[in-house]
């Protein structure tokens, strides 16, 4: 390596380490959001699996929480930091891939400087290992292409493992892997070769966790990710968000770019072809199925997480090996020198804004029920009143709410959703005792009362109404109601939707 790439190679990691010490300093000071209270109930009851998800999610907060203890910080330290391994494997792809350090480089830190990346590693959900784990079968198949060792299949498969364990969006990349195989002539060869297979082994066998257990649970998680796929209803109103919200995530620059590295892959103005096709692949294949989901629901952003990692690569070979005419090149010129700098501003002001309300002067957003805000404070006037009535356990009627209380209160309060009992399969039954005397139901304010309150309690008595804040702005105000004389089982054990 001369002593110009080892400086750029530097460069890169020193970025890259400060962007995660940013991505740690924000986690320390914003609250959780529902979803994260929630995956880090399941990391207490570690499993094959869950009714929304594979494992990964726990795992990467359990490790987390084992360092920084239940801490919002603890809760996404190991999410943020793997950004570190995830940025090494970009880097060396891209490198591989494109015979340039300086692709390389670019490629590492636009990754890292787009909100898919920076909110996606800090706010944990299981896009955040699958954004990891796609970095490193990107990797790994760069490798498979220069080696040309069929020993690297064994790489891809656990690669491919891991992103399964992670999220079920990881199977498209089988598909990818096919589509790159079969239009490359030079790469045919490996069809028949054994360690392909053996590679799809390891895969299945790191996987093998999740079938059992949907095999064990009547295959409901399955049901439920793989019957979104499924078009009742044509809406495609959806696909008008699909575009505004990835130029968000990506940053309008990155995404300037990547797109113009897409179009120049296409037009094969950069690249031998193995390296086109694959990005190519890695990219378009979920990208087409997304756009396919979002005929009758909506996608939610981050789920393109695992494109990300092409994306970036191919907004630096926009940005480094394609010949622009002038107006095109003034163009990535300027979105190459702004992309990172926007992008950390960007980030800066999403976190301040999510956490305090000032950029609106404190009115409403797309964040403010999302993430958690507040609730510490309203979890200790919640606490004062189960005290003061004596209630010996709380309910709520989603897993959101249950998930905030469960991580806000105090350590061992004895918290339930006693409906969607799904998605509580991996925890042990609460102690009947607890829900034979005064329980606590603890819900935002209606127009009309739950259902399950009027069929479960014969005696329902309002005993507070407390709102969450986020400055002077009452995010929601939530109903306190003390039932007891239970006419059924206060646990609701009904089938998921999935399963009647």
């Amino acid at each position: 390596m001369s002593p110009q790439d080892a400086r750029l190679a530097r460069n890169t990691a020193l970025t890259v380490v400060a962007l995660v010490l940013l991505r740690l300093v924000a986690a320390a000071f914003t609250p959780l959001t529902f979803d994260e209270a929630y995956y880090w109930t399941w990391s207490k009851h570690l499993a094959g699996g869950y009714y929304d998800h594979p494992p990964m999610v726990a795992i990467v907060i359990r490790l987390g929480t084992m360092i920084g203890g239940d801490t919002e910080l603890g809760v996404r330290l190991v999410s943020i930091l793997l950004a570190l391994p995830m940025s090494w494997a970009l880097y060396r792809a891209a490198e591989i891939l494109f015979g340039s350090q300086r692709v390389a480089a670019t490629a590492t830190i636009l990754l890292n400087v787009t909100l898919m990346a920076a909110v996606g590693t800090m706010i944990v959900t299981p896009d955040s290992p699958l954004l990891v784990t796609s970095s490193f079968l990107l990797f790994c198949l760069a490798k498979v292409l220069e080696s040309g060792r069929g020993v690297w299949w064994l790489a891809v498969g656990a690669a491919a493992g891991a992103a399964l364990l992670s999220k079920y969006t990881a199977l498209f990349f089988g598909s990818a892997i096919l589509i790159w195989l079969v239009g490359v002539p030079g790469l045919r060869r490996w069809l028949l070769s054994p360690w392909l297979y053996l590679g799809g082994l390891v895969a299945l066998a790191l996987f093998m966790p999740v079938i059992l257990w949907n095999a064990d649970h009547h295959w409901v998680s399955f049901l439920k990710q793989f019957g979104r796929a499924r078009i009742d209803d044509f809406r495609p109103t959806f696909i008008t968000e699909l575009i505004p919200t990835q130029i968000g995530f990506a940053t309008p620059l990155v995404w300037i770019l990547g797109t113009m590295g897409l179009g120049a892959l296409f037009r094969r103005d950069a690249g031998a072809l193995a390296s086109r096709v694959l990005i190519g692949a890695m990219f378009w294949i979920i990208v087409l199925y997304f756009v396919w989901h979002s005929l009758h629901a909506r996608v939610e952003a981050n789920w393109f997480a695992p494109v990300y990692p092409a994306f970036a690569i191919a907004a630096a070979v926009a940005a480094h090996l394609v010949r622009w005419d002038a107006r095109w090149q003034r163009l990535a010129d300027f979105s190459l020198r702004w992309a990172a700098p926007s992008g950390i501003v960007l980030f800066a002001l999403l976190t301040l804004q999510a956490d305090t309300g000032m950029l609106t002067g404190y009115r409403r957003d797309a964040t403010v029920r999302s993430v958690g805000v507040g609730w510490r404070e309203l979890a200790s006037e919640i606490e004062a009143v189960r005290q003061r009535v004596g209630a010996s356990c709380i309910l709520a009627p989603d897993y959101g709410t249950t998930s905030w209380l469960v991580f806000y209160l105090p350590k061992g309060t004895c918290v339930l959703q006693p409906t969607q009992r799904i998605r509580w399969a991996n925890m042990p039954e609460p102690d009947p005792a607890l829900l034979a005397g005064h329980l606590l139901y603890v819900d935002e304010l209606r127009s009309e009362r739950q259902l399950y309150l009027d069929q479960t309690f014969a005696h329902i008595e309002r005993v507070a109404e407390l709102p969450r804040k986020r400055g002077p702005l009452t995010i929601e105000t939530y109903g306190l109601d003390l039932v007891d004389g239970a006419r059924r089982d206060v646990l609701d054990r009904s089938p998921p939707p999935e399963l009647e």
